[in-house]
């Protein structure tokens, strides 16, 4: 029963009940997630004041804060106001509101409970922090953790020295310097959350009983807080320090450094860390680097907005269990899918389930999983799944006759509604869709190696195909985890088209005598994840020919390239290419000595940028934009740049 001192905002809505609990629950009216607006944190500070009142007259004996939303809790600040938020006349009273505000919380005579479902991410675990004792949800769908790094800041809203009073210095500077968010069971052992339950309808019980029972969270344990006393914090701060040099350099990613410089500061006082926020926080919400990484958010997230709704898919059939075929199969079984495999024999498609096995078992925590996994995986030498399938994706060998003999074979068994695709990295779809009686049915849907980690799929677009067709095709990758970009066909795509000048403008430099060793860390202190050379080595030699012939670039038989690829040194699965690879490592020896590294990896990705430019005005992507973050997910470039095209528009590259 709502007791008469019920209110209700654009984003929250408060009540107490006949126990004198109050109820608050947050429910932003706009998008699938709660996010803390400005709006939303002003109008929560009235909410508290009326909160404090209640409590004082001795109307309230607690709160128990929730989300109604399906999605989680809170997903973080509101980012579409961060580029008005990075005005330095605006941002440090801003956050030194929202800091005032979770103290008041956190002040509170009567306990204060987070009861936590779905996202619980950034600002919203900084809220929950701010709170007297979490419960949360013990179920895949729960998230927990402060992934503002990928943004190029650090937790503003006091969740830095929250969450080390609650983790201990070395756990909570851990989850904030990578970004990782945790399942519910994870965030207990650490100490984040206090209770775990089974159901969401059972947060409101455990709520009240949490409430009745004035339970408060226990801060870390002396062991683990030792780490950020005296001398053990510089200690600790030089090792993360170190540690974040092997994941980004600091001019190009900055806030992990900021954070670690904070805590090497106030790390032995949580209350001091609080404070120390906010003169950290804000030079970084204006850094290129932040402008940039939030247009790679944004890009991203517009990604989502392809594809039908409503379109679901239950099976998929892949032809080729290669490298490229395998792990499609594998992935599309780890998330969800029934998976039928086909090749010519067992033989072939045995070492592809081996390699799924590893697959499941680094991804999934438990052996029922893994095994339920497994046999959602099939190996179907006959093809027998082929009419049944969803989806069917041919990821065979770069010939055109091979190619246009599947699908000329599969073709009169496909249901009505299914997609058939190709995941050719360099063919021309109205090549292979010669070979079909109705050539509008064909699409691409363009993987990348590792299929596991690299997120894009372009969805290729031939002149035959509907706009529906597509559309499905974009809504397929998103039902597997992936970023649909929608490309024209044309030799070599999106990606392959950028980076085949890149890579082979280096390999010529190697046949010129340079060292690949320098050319590689040349391209890594520009921002690339790894070097062209190294690159090329890991696509395989073999394929980086094939694909170059498919684009015009000739490979000279007396050039190293082409002697490589004659002795069988394909790069990193044959174990050596260019470098020689010990347990997936390319082995480097030194680098000479270069006065400006940074610029030579300018001068080595000038021919990617520049193709991205005629890739742009040939029409082969729709825009700018989707070419930027086209060639970020599908190469690794620079997110901190914004993307080629933005780099060049910034006169970075």
């Amino acid at each position: 029963m709502i007791a008469p001192q019920a209110t209700e905002t654009k984003h929250w809505r408060f009540h107490t009940d006949l126990e004198k609990i109050g109820w608050l629950t947050i429910h932003s009216p706009e998008g699938s997630v709660n996010v803390l607006s400005r709006e939303a944190i002003m109008e929560l500070e009235t909410l508290v004041a009326r909160i404090e009142d209640l409590a004082a007259s001795g109307e309230l004996v607690g709160v128990v804060l929730l989300s109604d939303k399906e999605s989680g809790f809170i997903a973080g600040a509101d980012i579409s106001e961060f580029d008005a938020m990075s005005d330095f006349s605006v941002l440090p009273e801003a956050l030194k509101r929202t800091h005032a505000l979770f103290a008041r919380i956190e002040n509170l005579k009567v306990p204060f409970v987070a009861g936590i479902h779905g996202f619980c991410l950034g600002g919203g675990l900084e809220l929950a922090l701010a709170c007297h004792y979490r419960i949360a949800v013990n179920d895949d769908k729960t998230r927990i953790g402060f992934p503002e790094v990928n943004l190029g800041i650090f937790p503003g809203f006091g969740g830095t020295g929250r969450s080390i009073r609650q983790a201990g210095p070395v756990d909570a500077m851990g989850i904030m310097l990578t970004g990782k968010m945790l399942r519910a069971g994870a965030a207990r052992g650490l100490n984040l959350v206090d209770k775990l339950v089974r159901h969401r309808d059972m947060l409101r019980w455990e709520g009240r009983r949490a409430v009745l029972s004035k339970r408060k969270s226990s801060g870390a344990p002396w062991s683990k807080r030792i780490m950020a006393l005296g001398p053990l914090r510089g200690y600790v701060a030089s090792k993360m320090r170190e540690q974040a040099g092997k994941k980004a350099r600091q001019e190009h990613y900055p806030a992990p450094y900021a954070l670690i410089d904070l805590f090497e500061q106030h790390g032995d006082d949580w209350q001091a860390m609080i404070r120390g926020e906010v003169e950290a926080f804000v030079p970084l919400m204006g850094s290129p680097t932040a402008t940039n990484l939030r247009r790679v958010f944004f890009l991203s997230e517009g990604l989502k907005k392809q594809g039908l709704k409503g379109a679901k898919f239950a099976r998929v059939h892949v032809i080729g269990a290669g490298v490229m075929g395998g792990d499609i199969a594998a992935w599309c079984a780890y998330r969800g899918m029934s998976v039928t495999l086909q090749d010519l024999d067992m033989a072939r498609i045995q070492p592809a389930l081996d390699r799924a096995k590893k697959l499941f078992k680094k991804r999934y925590k438990k052996k029922h999983e893994v095994d339920a996994a497994m046999l959602r995986l099939v190996a179907d030498p006959q093809g027998l799944g082929v009419p049944r399938a969803d989806v069917i994706i041919e990821a065979v060998v770069e010939k055109l006759d091979v190619k246009q003999a599947i699908f000329a074979g599969v073709e009169d068994k496909l249901k009505p509604d299914a997609i058939l695709a190709t995941n050719t990295s360099s063919i021309e779809l109205e090549r292979i869709a010669e070979a079909l009686k109705d050539p509008a049915r064909l699409i691409g849907l363009h993987f990348f190696n590792p299929v596991a980690q690299l997120p894009l799929v372009e969805v290729i677009r031939s002149r035959f195909n509907s706009d529906e067709a597509i559309a499905r095709g974009a809504s397929f990758a998103q039902a597997i985890g992936k970023s649909p970009v929608v490309v024209k066909s044309a030799p070599g795509f999106l990606v392959n088209r950028v980076l085949m000048p890149y890579m082979l403008g280096a390999v010529e430099r190697v046949e010129r005598g340079e060292s690949k060793e320098l050319l590689d860390a040349a391209a890594v202190a520009f921002g690339m994840p790894m070097g062209p050379i190294e690159l090329m080595d890991t696509v395989g030699l073999d394929v980086g020919k094939s694909v170059a012939s498919e684009l015009g670039h000739a490979v000279p038989e007396d050039s190293q390239f082409a002697r490589l690829i004659a002795a069988g040194k394909l790069g990193r699965k044959t174990g050596e290419g260019f470098y020689k690879w010990e347990k997936g490592k390319a082995v480097k020896g030194p680098a000479p000595a270069h006065a400006d590294l940074a610029g030579l990896g300018r001068e080595l990705v000038k021919p990617l940028v520049d193709t991205t430019e005629v890739v742009v005005g040939e029409g082969v992507v729709a825009s700018p934009e989707l070419a930027d973050i086209g060639v970020i997910l599908g190469t690794g470039f620079a997110p901190f740049l914004g993307g080629p095209l933005k780099a060049r528009k910034d006169g970075r590259a």
